[in-house]
């Protein structure tokens, strides 16, 4: 379900936080997002949200990264949203028909990766099947650390941006 933006910014507070929320789950960024309102324009929106993510700190980064679920599983270590879930799981969606096989590579690779850099594996997976997200953590647990933590950012802001344009629909073309 969509809203409009007009909507989005007459919301009061604690709904338009929930709407953020299930778009990323960075406290500060949600608090930054719902005082800035209103906004004048879907492209000024996602203009501030890349600019929030970009002043997120890492701890902030890490809480966001707790909102998304490893990939090839549905529950996040921190509590979603329902919208939260539907949205990760269509963005996992062409991943969701691999064999067991891979996805008992993704788990020792997502098990790994949590090892070895203390968050979930980040990566927008839309579009995405599920032997190109296994190809891919492969790929990024060659990282150290930092470099990786600039690749899992990126990758949050990506799918904060593309949740935010499924949030208002119409309004962000």
């Amino acid at each position: 379900m969509t809203i409009s933006l007009e909507t989005l910014n007459s919301l009061p507070a604690e709904e338009a936080a929930n709407l953020f929320r299930a778009c990323c789950g960075a406290t500060s960024w949600i608090s930054s997002m719902v005082e800035r309102r209103p906004y004048p324009s879907a492209a000024q929106m996602l203009d501030t949200a890349d600019h929030f993510w970009s002043a997120t700190s890492v701890d902030g980064r890490y809480e966001a990264f707790a909102h998304h679920p490893r990939i090839g599983e549905t529950k996040s270590a921190a509590e979603q949203s329902l919208r939260a879930r539907e949205w990760s799981e269509g963005e996992q969606s062409r991943a969701r028909g691999a064999s067991s096989g891979v996805f008992d590579q993704m788990a020792l690779v997502n098990q790994a990766y949590e090892k070895k850099f203390g968050f979930t594996y980040i990566v927008s997976a839309a579009g995405k099947t599920a032997d190109d997200l296994l190809n891919m953590a492969r790929a990024r647990l060659k990282n150290d650390r930092d470099t990786e933590l600039r690749v899992a950012t990126e990758e949050q802001r990506i799918i904060t941006r593309l949740r935010l344009q499924k949030l208002i629909g119409d309004d962000a073309s």
